[in-house]
């Protein structure tokens, strides 16, 4: 199992998910590892994500700058505890579950999208 995943917008590096395009007009957002309460493997659909390339029309969510959102089915919500929750969309989504699984006890679990 790796423990770590590196994709142009999201990483699992040994300390954090770090994903990028976060902030504009393009910071990168780190969250250690135990600030993730929670993670939901969601499919995306049109109105659920997908044709989202960056931000939220809700404010309880926020997908980082990604132009090829509109090609993926999968994407994770992160739970931090906060009112805002991250939105990532790997590009290798089992591998990405994967370095998550290395780092933490928390098991994704299967959910609705978002509209965003």
């Amino acid at each position: 199992m790796a423990d770590t995943y590196v994709d142009p917008r999201v990483e699992c590096t040994e300390s954090a998910v770090r994903i990028h395009a976060y902030y504009f007009p393009g910071g990168t957002k780190s969250i250690a590892y135990g600030s993730i309460r929670g993670v939901t493997r969601v499919d995306l659909g049109l109105a659920r994500g997908r044709a989202r390339i960056w931000g939220t029309a809700n404010p309880r969510y926020w997908a980082n700058l990604d132009p090829g959102r509109p090609r993926k089915k999968v994407g994770f919500v992160l739970d931090l505890g906060r009112a805002v929750r991250p939105l990532v969309t790997p590009d290798d989504p089992t591998a990405f579950e994967a370095a998550l699984r290395a780092h933490t006890s928390i098991e994704p679990t299967e959910g609705t999208a978002p509209i965003i």
